[in-house]
């Protein structure tokens, strides 16, 4: 054979590679409203850059017939590219072939660009469209999927890894994408459950449909399991795509810095004006937030679940941050668990990768009931606190109105290791409320008053006007400065930019044992 005949077979070969399962399986797949596993690739990538690896690879399995039916790639597109020309590697799993189900090859070729990355130090991008383990293979799919699982746990906090699912995520599928740091879902195509709809019939009677069991909305809004929910699978890449924007691509590199278009020096007299007067009366913490970072941009990150606190990435002078801030109009502000573990992931994030934290706080306390000590509220408020005590990048705090109780330690204080603390006039830093502080500490003289209800209202006040403020904690050095709030973005630019070569390094020891 020629070398023009063993190239037109080389062609040839490749060709029918990206066919997939081939032109009738495309349709299909058009036709939910999904794009192929190569499509996807080129929308999400750079133009050009993807460079593929494995396009040949076939399973080995005899089986209920599969024997008869291999097919190039085995039911995944994998290789790297460019995103804004920065590298990353990625896989694509094709639902055209075998309902982009997992056996040994396909698990293998995940495997490969995984420990590539990690190599690189790279971020790992998963496109996931699976239904799950294939079956023919038995107990080796299961093998792959181990695999691929202990990449995820060896590669977190090296180097980013992201989901993107953007169809069927099934069984053993889902504990993968619950294992890397990001999870995007798109809305009314894609699902996330360990038994589907009909499992759940037959054991429970219970009848569900697959959208409210585990569909983006669902995960988004009511577990938690996915940080994302895109309208369709472009939105979904541009959010992966601005997202790694603010990342760095591992572990011992800094975060990317954008140059800045926005004056560092800026004041907002607006800020002055936003916390009510009343300390009862809520308001919106993303109005203070648009006012301070760069260009009025957050990428809010857990949007529609725990709204109670803000988790996401923002600019300050083109320096990238993660914010964490108390939403006072949700629950007051207050902690709750999912509030907390929201919190916890997200600081733990920011602090593997090298990404300096800024804190906003308003918060009443933690959230009390029940349902919250039942739940584990103890534990769960927990992991809040020790990812802060751990977190050894720069650490700023801005207290704006309430800071109450443990919730004011858990909340980057000083005391658990924050670099720089600033507070507003408006500030109020106490054990407790004003209100449970008199009940309890001018009790006597309540009870003993013959108008109980008017001593209770003066001693409140007298209460308030001499504890309910920001300056015996700045006495202490608890809090550095207490500021005029149209000067908070240059005085945390200024504080964020000394702290740029902050190095701190915890006690050596293989790992701490966090509070699960």
């Amino acid at each position: 054979m020629s070398m023009d005949e063993k190239l037109r077979e080389l062609r040839d070969l490749r060709e029918k590679s990206k066919l997939g399962g081939g032109i009738e399986r495309i349709k299909k797949q058009h036709g939910k409203g999904k794009l192929t596993a190569r499509e996807r690739i080129n929308l999400f990538l750079d133009k050009g850059s993807f460079v593929e690896v494995d396009p040949f690879v076939v399973h080995r399995s005899t089986e209920f017939g599969l024997d008869k039916r291999r097919v190039l790639g085995d039911g995944v597109v994998t290789g790297y590219g460019r995103v804004n020309g920065r590298l990353v590697f990625l896989f694509s799993q094709d639902f055209t072939v075998f309902g982009g189900s997992l056996g040994e090859m396909h698990a293998l070729k995940i495997c490969k660009i995984m420990d590539l990355a990690m190599k690189v130090g790279a971020p790992v991008i998963g496109l996931n469209d699976s239904g799950g383990a294939r079956i023919q293979e038995g107990v080796v799919s299961l093998a792959g999927y181990a695999w691929i699982f202990y990449r995820n746990t060896l590669a977190s906090g090296v180097i980013p890894q992201i989901s993107i699912v953007m169809g069927p995520c099934a069984g053993g599928a889902v504990y993968s994408p619950a294992l890397t740091d990001f999870v995007v879902m798109v809305k009314k195509t894609s699902y996330m459950f360990i038994t589907g709809p009909q499992v759940i019939k037959a054991v429970t009677g219970e009848e569900i449909t697959f959208e409210d069991l585990g569909g983006a909305d669902a995960h988004n809004r009511i577990s938690g399991v996915a940080h994302f929910a895109a309208i369709n699978e472009e939105e979904a890449f541009r959010t992966v795509r601005e997202l790694l924007s603010y990342i760095p691509s591992n572990n011992v590199e800094d975060p990317p810095r954008v140059k800045p278009t926005d004056n560092p020096k800026r004041v907002e007299p607006g800020l002055r004006e936003i916390v009510p007067e009343d300390p009862y009366k809520p308001y919106n913490m993303k109005d203070i937030l648009r006012m301070i970072f760069d260009d009025g941009k957050i990428l809010e990150v857990h949007e529609h679940w725990a709204k109670n606190i803000i988790v996401g990435f923002a600019r300050l002078n083109g320096y990238s941050v993660g914010v964490v801030a108390n939403q006072p109009d949700h629950l007051a502000g207050a902690l709750d668990i999912n509030a907390s573990v929201k919190a916890a992931r997200f600081v733990r994030f920011c602090d593997a990768f090298n990404i300096p934290l800024v804190v906003f706080v308003d918060v009443p306390g933690f959230l009390p009931g029940t349902a919250q000590e039942h739940g584990g509220i103890i534990k769960h408020g927990s992991k809040l606190l020790y990812a802060f005590c751990e977190a050894t990048v720069p650490r700023l705090t801005v207290i704006v109105r309430k800071a109450y109780g443990g919730a004011y330690d858990v909340l980057n204080s000083k005391h658990v290791g924050a670099d720089v603390n600033f507070a507003w006039p408006s500030a109020e830093i106490a054990v407790m409320g004003p209100e449970g502080a008199t009940n309890i500490v001018f009790r006597k003289e309540i009870t003993s008053s013959e108008n109980p209800d008017e001593a209770r209202e003066r001693l409140v006040k007298e209460y308030r006007k001499r504890f309910a403020n920001p300056y015996i904690a700045a006495q202490l050095g608890y809090i550095d400065d207490v500021i005029d709030p149209a000067e908070t973005r240059p005085k945390l630019i200024n504080a964020l930019e000394i702290l740029l070569t902050k190095r701190e390094r915890l006690p050596p020891k293989k790992h701490g044992n966090i509070p699960l």
